[in-house]
């Protein structure tokens, strides 16, 4: 991960992978009619319950912003920072306006 940049990306929720030894939140991306598939890294399902995540924070179809360090390689995936939910504004993670 590229610790030194945030890119923030809007997409609809494909998956959450609540697995150990970190999650996987799974997010499709449309830009110029294609669309991308990204896979954000997040934190150990037992340290993201205790902060009030759980295996259905995010569905499949949620409209969502969400702010991460890319890899450096460029490819579509990075270390999750904080999420916006499309549907009531609520925020998940570190999101500062």
């Amino acid at each position: 991960f590229d610790d030194t940049k945030v890119v923030e990306i809007e997409g609809t929720v494909n998956a959450l992978q609540w697995t150990n030894p970190h999650i996987w939140l799974q997010v499709n991306v449309e830009s110029g009619g294609a669309q991308t598939e990204w896979s954000i890294e997040g934190g150990s399902p037992n340290s993201l319950s205790r902060q009030g995540w759980r295996s259905t924070t995010f569905a499949p179809g949620d409209a969502v912003t969400v702010r991460l360090n890319p890899m450096k390689d460029g490819t579509p995936a990075g270390n999750f920072i904080g999420a916006r939910f499309a549907a009531d504004g609520r925020t998940i993670g570190r999101w500062e306006e």
